[in-house]
């Protein structure tokens, strides 16, 4: 169901996509448009996505959002959504991000899955899921927001395209059947102090059940997932928050590790 017609979702989706190109933010829109629904947020989602696209990026992949506990209890969204992910997004292990490409970062550490085959619900479960996965791999997701505050409620967080920043995968590649996904303990640490801890369970029970509970979702909209596409699984642990200078490391038992260090902010920005 929508309530918003064609001219106000290019509208809204411009807005959160130039907010973003301007390292800005904007008021939530759930005070701003009564009534707004899910599905209204999704069609200003594609809108944003759109002009990403339109800008030179590619789609690499998907991130899954709000699937564990603690992430849901830090910013007040209790349903799971989903994001895409462009070639922007993407950083090296070991990388130096640039501070002024984000705005209200937090770091969450997670499995992502890398297809080797696609991918499309309904109907996909767990299995099916780690049959088509060529590998997983540690990852930092570093979500951001363009709602001002990080005031955010589930429409909010999907117009915004799930609250993407950017991301980085570890080098380390492993056959998700070699290691029990739901049972691979995180650690993370920001600065040389630990500042989380989870597990593969408190995502959905486990990861792979994450992926399947997407590709079922994206199936109803005949949207498939495709070979070599990225599936960020969602957050293992508490997210926490980044600044100028911070360097973050973390390691899930049995995948691998990860890194990355932001940057100072020039003098001129």
């Amino acid at each position: 169901m929508t309530v918003l017609d064609a001219a106000a979702i290019a509208r809204h989706g411009d807005e959160l996509y130039e907010a973003l190109v301007a390292g800005a933010t904007v008021p939530n829109l759930r005070d701003r448009v009564p009534g707004i629904t899910i599905v209204d947020a999704y069609h200003i989602q594609a809108r944003m996505i759109g002009r990403r696209v339109a800008a030179g990026e590619t789609v690499v992949g998907k991130k899954i959002g709000v699937t564990s506990r603690a992430v849901q209890n830090a910013i007040g969204v209790f349903e799971p959504d989903f994001g895409i992910l462009t070639s922007a997004m993407a950083y090296d292990d070991g990388a130096t991000v640039p501070i002024e490409a984000l705005i209200q970062p937090k770091a969450e550490a997670e499995i992502a899955f890398v297809l080797k085959r696609d991918l499309k619900g309904p109907g996909v479960t767990a299995a099916d899921v780690l049959a088509a996965t060529d590998h997983v791999r540690a990852c930092f997701e570093i979500v951001d927001s363009r709602i001002t505050n990080w005031d955010i409620r589930i429409q909010d967080t999907v117009a915004d395209n799930a609250s993407c920043g950017v991301y980085a995968l570890g080098r380390e590649k492993i056959d998700p059947r070699d290691v029990d996904l739901a049972l691979a303990g995180m650690w993370a640490e920001r600065n040389g102090e630990q500042v989380a801890v989870g597990v593969g369970a408190a995502v959905q029970g486990s990861p792979a059940n994450a992926v399947a509970w997407l590709a079922n979702t994206l199936g109803r909209l005949d949207m498939p997932f495709l070979a070599g596409e990225v599936i960020l699984s969602g957050a293992l642990g508490p997210m926490f928050p980044v600044g100028e200078g911070d360097h973050i490391a973390m390691r899930i038992g049995g995948i691998g590790d990860c890194s990355l260090t932001f940057g100072r902010r020039t003098a001129d920005a």
